[in-house]
């Protein structure tokens, strides 16, 4: 007989339930928390959810597998709406010279960043760069997040593209973590087509996007819209084939220049506009009367040692739907926390911890078109829970740095436990 699980005492069980659609404005604050609470599963999904001393009674050893939380914080799994999950190698080199004062575009011309990560992609096989991004997986999992978005985007051909994608393919139907794939080809010129940029563009529309809507290996397709990488008029070509093919469009827009990322991605109603850096009052609201989510990657800043953080709380107040990720990659945010990311929110963007969490729970899931099944802790919903190793959810930001993470459960099951 398969045993139920149930969780029992809960501290704070932070339920986010509530409206069944983006949370904005005040609403990001509202996490509706069920102090001393318990929760029952069944099979892949949360069954009952409520006080303690009224589910206990139903909570039978013999028929349950009992979760003790010990007073701890039970949140719903993180969602992690924004990563490369997949590459080969590692950046620490060109961290020394960012540190020595080398800029991202300097350090991108002399042949690093996107670049030399796509190099040493191509030169591993499909099963070295599977490990490898398992391995990184289980570090996301391990910080608590139970659905991520992964991108392509160091492949940058035809053949490696489609490599990247299968092992995403292969690690959501493996792995515990439920993955959402998204194409980049457009991520950056490669270097064989550096002098011939237009016959790279084609490829991504006539070859890559056809093969990759053909073999049904991603839902979304991103652009990094930059003047110094993709321009607005290329990346209005690009995604709109992308839409005809029928993908949701996410772009990385406004990150180093305000280069009208912004603009495009309200003009083509993208799902997501991500980093944000540079963007301004006017671009908001185009985003706000586009139904953009605003995607924010704290990360990247802090890890680049740049000073400029997206204007987290204009967004709010406008009523713009917004959103935090890790943007983990191995150049400019090499981190697998969510939690450290809230830590960001929190003391750079000025986002309080209730909102920051709100941002990478029920809107990360919305904005991955997953918010009627993950998200949030209701009956219905999949059981996908974090338990953190404090009394007061605010102490997941708070102690920034830390791992506080004790136990993981997707669908239903233990995925981690520390």
């Amino acid at each position: 007989m398969n045993k139920k699980l149930a969780l029992v005492n809960i501290g704070q069980l932070v339920t986010l339930a509530g409206s069944k659609r983006p949370r904005i404005n005040k609403e990001l604050g509202n996490l509706s928390i069920i102090e001393d609470a318990a929760l029952i599963c069944s099979g892949e999904k949360i069954e009952k959810v409520g006080k303690n001393a009224d589910l206990c009674h139903e909570i039978d050893q013999d028929y349950f597998e009992i979760v003790d939380a010990l007073g701890s914080v039970v949140t719903p799994g993180l969602v992690d709406a924004h990563t490369h999950l997949v590459f080969a190698g590692s950046r620490e080199k060109e961290y020394e010279m960012k540190i020595e004062g080398k800029s991202y575009q300097e350090i991108a011309t002399l042949g690093g960043g996107i670049r030399s990560t796509v190099r040493s992609t191509r030169d591993s096989s499909e099963e070295q760069l599977y490990l490898e991004a398992r391995k990184h997986l289980h570090m996301l999992l391990a910080n608590g997040t139970t659905t991520i978005e992964a991108k392509s985007g160091y492949g940058l051909s035809v053949v490696d593209e489609l490599k990247i994608l299968r092992i995403i393919q292969r690690l959501n139907s493996q792995e515990a973590v439920d993955i959402i794939a998204t194409f980049l080809g457009a991520h950056e010129i490669p270097d064989e087509y550096r002098q011939d940029r237009k016959s790279y563009i084609d490829l991504i529309v006539n070859e890559m996007l056809p093969s990759v809507a053909e073999k049904k290996l991603a839902s979304y397709c991103d652009i990094f819209c930059e003047s110094h990488v993709f321009s607005i008029e290329e990346s209005r070509y690009i995604l709109s084939a992308a839409k005809q093919y029928g993908f949701g469009l996410r772009l990385h827009a406004d990150q180093l220049t305000l280069s009208g990322g912004a603009k495009l991605a309200a003009e083509l109603g993208a799902k997501t506009a991500d980093h944000l850096e540079q963007i301004g009052s006017e671009e908001i609201a185009l985003l706000k009367e586009a139904g953009v989510f605003a995607l924010l990657l704290p990360g990247s800043v802090f890890h680049l040692g740049l000073k400029r953080y997206p204007p987290a709380r204009e967004m709010i107040e406008s009523g713009l739907a917004v959103v935090i990720a890790t943007d983990f990659n191995p150049g400019s945010s090499p981190t697998p926390s969510l939690p450290m990311i809230m830590s960001l929110a929190c003391t750079q963007m000025r986002m309080t911890p209730a909102e920051a969490l709100t941002a990478c729970t029920i809107n990360a899931a919305y904005s991955l078109d997953k918010g009627d099944l993950v998200g949030s802790v209701e009956p219905g919903k999949l059981a996908d829970l974090t338990i953190f190793d404090c009394k007061d959810y605010r102490q997941i930001p708070y102690f920034f740095g830390a791992n506080l993470v004790k136990t993981v459960i997707k669908a239903g099951k233990i995925a981690y436990k520390c």
